[in-house]
């Protein structure tokens, strides 16, 4: 089988039909196009191998080549390139190439799946250029362009502008369509961008409000503990931080303010916070968990108050007075105050008399003085009062919380009896001095 003949490179008719022109570049059809003397790009599908081309007439028939667009002729119908449109591709690959020159048409694709109508009558245009038969169509179906002269088919659209090695017209419109293309790519990018950044940022939507972090102890005192936090490392303030206490909310401060001090609390007590963030009427979740103790305060802030249960020994004096010398009564102590430590109005049973001194608080310490018979001169019908000084004196030595208060668990103390010389008849006792240690406990 003979070598098909190589077509030059050049400007042929179209033979999708879609323009007036296609550039032929002796190898392939190329996306270059040329209308009414614009070249621009138009890809076709894939081309077929060169091989494959040539046989089946896919290529233009071999003749004088174009190196520029041809310009629109006058005479020539305004379609007619258009007219050798619809017919330049078979389903099997196939295309056909431009007008023939002189001699035999090329022959037609091996395979056709379909084959226009040849056109014919004046729609059709003038008939092939020379050496082209009445009726000649190329590559299954194509019916060439009607003849233009080769001198005015083969010029170029405008003046200065051409295909071939100085300027290739292709080549320019394949750089304008990779130039705009870029610049779209560019635009569209930017565009990307921009909406990734708007959804991201998204200021129609409320920020997360974040949960207080850094949540600390302050002072802590006996009755009142302090404590602080940190704002929110990002995102606004909230409008307000509320203090929770055994999942209740005891407390509320504003956004800006990131203390809080307790006051009123049991001393030595142990209590748990948390602290939440308000804002727009929507909480955050709990921040940590601070665990706090109020401290231990010291024996002389116990309240001493209750009743006790009093044991009494002589420690001097102890044969200067009639009756037992050890002793168990019942002593009530009554604060003069509704809290706290403070003066005490104590009922004392002694020696089985009865009475009620106020002892003055001072510290831890307590001091009461009061003239009463306790221990009377004589014996039976002979007995006579004494009136002696009983000087007490009581210090606080434990004291523990008991339902939220700090409250005295214990004391001791002494007690100072000083009587006068005592007459009564022929009956008379002389001035003695007794001394007994008492403690107590509730």
């Amino acid at each position: 089988m003979a070598t098909p003949p190589m077509v030059p490179a050049g400007w042929y008719a179209d033979p999708a039909g879609r323009h007036e022109y296609r550039y032929w570049d002796g190898t392939y059809w190329t996306a270059g196009v040329a209308d009414g003397g614009v070249t621009a790009n138009d890809p076709l599908e894939a081309s077929p191998a060169p091989a494959q081309q040539a046989a089946a007439g896919f290529g233009p028939a071999q003749q004088p080549a174009a190196t520029t667009p041809p310009a629109q002729q006058p005479g020539s119908p305004p379609g007619h390139a258009g007219q050798a449109a619809a017919a330049g591709f078979a389903l099997g690959g196939a295309a056909a190439g431009p007008p023939a020159a002189a001699g035999p048409p090329p022959a037609p694709p091996p395979t056709v799946a379909f084959s226009p109508t040849p056109q014919a009558g004046p729609s059709a245009g003038p008939g092939p250029g020379p050496g082209a038969g009445p009726g000649q169509q190329y590559g299954g179906g194509y019916s060439p362009t009607p003849g233009l002269p080769a001198d005015t088919a083969h010029q170029p659209p405008f003046g200065g502008f051409g295909q071939g090695p100085g300027a290739p017209a292709p080549a320019t419109g394949q750089r304008g369509t990779r130039k705009w293309g870029l610049i779209a790519g560019i635009a569209g990018a930017v565009v990307v961008a921009l909406i990734i950044g708007l959804v991201l940022w998204a200021p129609w939507k409320s920020p997360p409000l974040l949960k207080p972090t850094g949540l600390s102890a302050g002072t802590l005192t006996t009755s009142s503990v302090a404590f602080h936090w940190s704002n929110p490392p990002t995102g606004p303030l909230p409008d307000h931080y509320l203090i929770m206490h055994d999942g209740r909310v005891i407390g509320r401060v504003p956004g800006t303010v990131t203390s809080y001090l307790v006051k009123g609390l049991a001393p030595d007590t142990p209590y748990e916070y948390r602290i939440v963030a308000e804002r727009g009427g929507k909480r955050s979740t709990q921040s940590t968990l601070l665990a706090l103790r109020t401290t231990i305060p010291p024996i002389s802030a116990a309240r001493w108050q209750g009743t006790w249960t009093v044991n009494a020994n002589f420690t001097r004096g102890r044969n200067t007075i009639h009756g037992t010398k050890h002793f168990t009564d019942t002593w009530q102590a009554n604060p003069r105050c509704p809290t706290g430590p403070c003066d005490v109005r104590l009922s004392v049973t002694m020696n089985g008399r009865s009475f009620k001194l106020t002892m003055a608080r001072s510290g831890a310490g307590y001091k009461g003085t009061i003239v009463r018979n306790v221990f009377p001169c004589g014996q039976g019908s002979t007995q006579f009062a004494v009136r002696s000084t009983l000087t007490f004196r009581i210090g606080l030595t434990t004291a523990q919380v008991t339902n939220g208060q700090w409250l005295a668990t214990g004391w001791n103390g002494s007690v100072d009896v000083a009587s006068p010389y005592t007459a009564q008849g022929n009956l008379f006792c002389p001035a003695a001095h007794q001394a007994l240690s008492i403690t107590g406990s509730p």
